[in-house]
């Protein structure tokens, strides 16, 4: 039997790791970094389509079933095209539509373009833009029951500041939301001031986006100020103009909060009666959801083909 040898044995030395085995501890961290945010990517998503598909989704799917619905005693029975016929049939139906169509015109001369000038006058100043900007999107911030009282202030048959004004002037006072022909275009006015600060700063950016050499050029061509803003302002902000005149006409027709909290909604000879108040109408003063959801089915379909014909005509006139 042999004696244990006393020499220590050398250890065998350790072999580096291969390279495929660092490329596979590379791509596994790199896969679990990727993992890991991509999940936390997705949960935020995932939280925001939750969001809209309980809150915008599902309302505007069981409003489509609900327009072809009727509910008596806690029944729910169809009825077809029942809903649509009564809408049709009721006279304030297409005094709604004319009252919303001629809002959106009027909406459209002064929302859209006095927005545009206040931002070219901004642009135009040096100093203090700062605090323009401030001091037109001040009215954006006021909750609109606020603003509506500052209108209803001014447009007081007593004591309004308008019609002080007015007696200031000379000039024949105005029963401006008691009168048919001036309510609606008081609605309009007040709506005006309400909400051009948000356009007004939209368009402000789109203006200091412009280089200055294609104004520095126009003026060598011997452009005066009126040919620059249609020559060279228009052009520049052509994409934010027609972005801004979609949403303007969408928004308009679905006006509900002037009009309601300045006339009560119906305005004098239901001359602010728009679509939207009618809808109300239907739902929480008659109780007939179905018929306030094939009216608001209408809108929707209506404002939907505008949308996109609106859209296909841009295309098609930028190609």
């Amino acid at each position: 039997m042999s004696a244990p040898s006393l020499t220590p044995s050398k250890a065998e030395p350790s072999r580096p790791p291969t390279a495929r085995g660092a490329s596979r501890a590379a791509s596994g961290g790199s896969f679990a970094k990727s993992l890991r945010r991509n999940l936390t990517a997705h949960g935020f998503l995932i939280g925001a389509v939750v969001c809209f598909a309980v809150f915008s989704w599902y309302p505007m799917v069981r409003e489509f079933f609900l327009a072809f619905q009727k509910t008596e005693g806690g029944e729910v029975t169809w009825v077809g095209l029942d809903n649509l016929t009564t809408v049709f049939n009721d006279p304030a139906f297409w005094q709604a539509w004319r009252n919303t169509l001629l809002f959106t015109v009027l909406a459209l001369v002064f929302g859209f373009a006095v927005p545009f000038v206040v931002a070219i006058v901004i642009n135009e100043f040096r100093h203090g833009k700062g605090y323009l900007r401030l001091l037109v999107y001040l009215p954006v911030m006021l909750p609109p029951v606020a603003s509506v009282l500052l209108f209803k202030y001014l447009y007081d048959p007593g004591y309004g500041l308008l019609n002080e004004l007015l007696g200031f002037l000379h000039l024949p006072e105005q029963q401006w939301l008691q009168d048919a022909d001036l309510s609606m275009f008081s609605v309009v006015l007040a709506s005006t001031w309400m909400n051009m600060g948000g356009a007004a700063l939209i368009y402000l950016a789109a203006l200091q986006g412009i280089p200055g050499e294609l104004y520095e050029a126009a003026e060598l061509d011997g452009a005066g100020l009126f040919r620059k803003i249609w020559h060279v302002t228009v052009p520049q902000t052509r994409l934010v103009l027609s972005l801004m005149l979609l949403m303007q006409i969408i928004s308009t027709m679905q006006v509900f909060v002037e009009p309601f909290l300045l006339t009560g909604g119906a305005g004098p000879e239901g001359s602010t009666t728009t679509v939207v108040y009618l809808i109300y109408q239907y739902a929480f003063n008659f109780n007939n959801y179905g018929a306030a959801a094939a009216l608001g089915l209408l809108l929707l379909v209506l404002l939907a083909g505008f949308s996109a014909v609106y859209v296909k005509l841009s295309r098609a006139e930028d190609e």
